[in-house]
């Protein structure tokens, strides 16, 4: 029965969460009983959709759920052998024992890393991958902005946008960021929007406009956007992170929508599980041959959760932000 540690949500964040939010837990962790397994999770990933349910839908003084990837040390279950590779749900904590549901049993490919599985060969690049080509509909040769262009996500939807031969426009906060953007995924233009408004540089570096928006920030990039969107243009809504601590994002030029005749469309990755196989075999060839490139922010130790968390909501990472559990 190991010691495992884990991270609890103790009162509601106002505005940007703090440490002193969250408390750091250690429980007894049952052994596998007939039927289950015990897992130690390896990794686990922070993502911006973490923060609404810290408002709502996450039980205080209970450890905080999120996506990871673990490795069975106990079986007693027919389904799962020791030393197998599980994603999971149960993130916020170093063990847990499992009936099996929830857990996907992972073949990691030998010629990547295992941590890719995380972000762009994971549910992040699923999501962008889904979100672009399904619910943007995405053609070849389109106009295309992606928001918070160098996250886990937002980076992934870029440069699929860039295999199908688009004119890709990305947004971002730092220099680095842009730098990457710019010099290793090879944007058609980025914008610091920390440096230039957002509504002017979006003019500026979209001359023919925006076919598709793909967004993960709502606001004024939104905004700046919607002045851009041609007519029967599309926005795939991947985020809102302008708003998750405020609790709202005004925008207020959403009659655009009408007079260009665009589609918007929030989405969740569940949305297009039948793309799933697709995604799996573009993807993992894009990731052999170095089409697609990402950037991983990793801090150690499950104690560093929060501080990841509240860093992830202050850009202070570089594409996916995780947190190392065990070796």
């Amino acid at each position: 029965m190991p010691k495992s540690r884990e991270i609890h949500l103790t009162k509601r964040p106002s505005g940007m969460p703090t440490e002193g939010d969250f408390a750091l837990v250690e429980r007894d962790s049952a052994d596998a009983a007939d039927g289950e397994v015990l897992v130690q999770n390896l990794y686990m990933s922070v993502d911006p959709a973490m923060r609404p349910r810290l408002t709502a839908g996450q039980e205080l003084n209970e450890a905080m759920m999120g996506g990871a990837l673990g490795r069975v040390v106990q079986s007693k279950s027919d389904a799962f052998g020791v030393g197998d590779l599980v994603s999971n749900r149960m993130g916020f904590r170093e063990y847990f024992t499992s009936d099996g549901k929830g857990l996907t049993k992972l073949n990691p490919d030998p010629d990547l890393s295992l941590t890719v599985h995380m972000h762009a060969l994971g549910m992040t690049g699923f999501t962008a991958y889904g979100g672009l080509l399904h619910i943007g509909q995405l053609k070849e040769g389109e106009q295309v902005f992606v928001s918070t262009a160098a996250g886990a996500v937002g980076s992934v939807a870029a440069q699929i946008a860039k295999i199908k031969g688009c004119y890709v426009v990305g947004s971002t906060g730092s220099e680095d960021k842009a730098r990457w953007l710019r010099d290793e995924v090879g944007l058609d233009a980025v914008i610091d929007y920390k440096v230039t408004p957002i509504r002017k540089a979006l003019q500026e570096a979209t001359p023919k406009g925006i076919d598709v928006y793909f967004d993960n920030v709502g606001g004024d990039h939104l905004e700046a956007a919607l002045r851009r969107m041609n007519t029967l243009g599309r926005i795939a809504v991947c985020g809102f992170i302008s708003g998750y601590n405020s609790g709202h994002s005004p925008v207020s030029n959403l009659s655009n929508i009408i007079y260009s005749r665009v589609m918007l469309r929030g989405f969740v990755g569940t949305d297009f599980m039948h793309l799933y196989g697709d995604f799996q075999r573009d993807m993992t060839g894009w990731l052999k041959d170095g089409r697609v490139k990402y950037q991983e922010t990793i801090l150690d130790g499950i104690a560093a959760a929060p501080q990841a968390l509240i860093g992830l909501l202050q850009g202070a990472n570089s594409g996916k932000m995780l947190v190392k559990l065990a070796e």
